[in-house]
């Protein structure tokens, strides 16, 4: 094989996985063929052949009717398999839902993809008025969100930086109330209190607490948050939410340290919250 051919073959794949990339940001909702030529930059037949191949190989699927772009049947298997390495998801289900029952409000759990926070899993709270937050597969840079700033908070300076450089043209743009400099510090602030906090700056009215799940190297799995309307994240009842997420989050990384620890899930002894306090 030639270089130029190499080169050529190169190219391809990462222009498929960057197609695959923007069907997933677009979960639950499909993408459409001039959406993928617009944001992947590339011309309508290149965009039209690649996401025709990856059709062949199930990675996504088109809605007839619709004719928009969604992950495949094989996306969802190749992600089951890989979940037994990179099992966070599985593993954090039995605490997202005792977060939920205990608190009333919704869990998040959240992970880091190269300098951005990705929701994968949202567990409805019972509390009848619910926040504005974040689904699952929905993503947004480092230190918006509490998940994020939980996460970001556990990095480096330089890295912090290295964050904040990469993501501070989307941050200028599409998040009015947050500046490089109130990231930093709030990186400041999780890092002494050991948990995030966020008064609505991406969803007005849409609060959230968060806290990092921690590994024996002290490097983030992930996160554990909350999100709620503002009135139910007081002062007095953020600390208790807080306190609660950072024993449900110790227990969690204990689980992950396991050998297979996300097939073996055992109960927390995390004490509830008082889920109908509001201060």
């Amino acid at each position: 094989m030639s270089e130029s051919t190499n080169s050529t073959g190169t190219q391809a794949v990462d222009r498929a996985v960057a197609i695959l990339r923007l069907v997933a940001d677009g979960t639950g909702r499909g993408v459409r063929l001039t959406d993928v030529v617009q944001r992947a930059g590339l011309s309508k037949p290149t965009a039209h052949r690649l996401l025709r191949a990856l059709q062949r190989h199930g990675m996504i699927s088109q809605d007839q009717e619709t004719e928009l772009y969604h992950l495949g049947a094989e996306c969802f298997v190749l992600g089951t398999l890989a979940s037994e390495r990179y099992g966070i998801h599985r593993a954090a289900l039995p605490f997202l839902a005792r977060i939920t029952n205990s608190t009333e409000d919704t869990a998040l759990l959240t992970v880091r993809r190269d300098w951005r926070a990705i929701c994968l899993h949202r567990e409805e709270g019972t509390f009848p008025i619910r926040s504005h937050s974040v689904g699952a597969g929905d993503h947004n840079p480092l230190g918006v969100s509490a998940g994020g700033l939980a996460i970001l908070a556990t990095l480096s300076d330089a890295e912090v930086e290295e964050s904040l450089k990469a993501n501070a043209t989307e941050i200028a743009k599409g998040y009015p109330k947050v500046t490089l400099n109130l990231i930093r510090k709030d990186v400041a602030i999780t890092r002494d209190k050991g948990y995030s906090f966020n008064p609505g700056r991406v969803f007005p009215g849409s609060w959230g607490v968060g806290v990092a799940v921690l590994n024996a190297r002290r490097e983030s799995e992930g996160a554990l948050s909350i999100a709620a309307i503002e009135n139910r994240l007081g002062e007095r009842r953020r600390q208790e939410v807080a306190a609660f997420l950072k024993n449900e989050a110790a227990h969690l990384a204990e689980i992950l340290a396991r050998p297979k620890g996300a097939s073996s899930l055992r109960a927390s002894t995390g004490r509830p919250v008082a889920a109908n306090s509001s201060r």
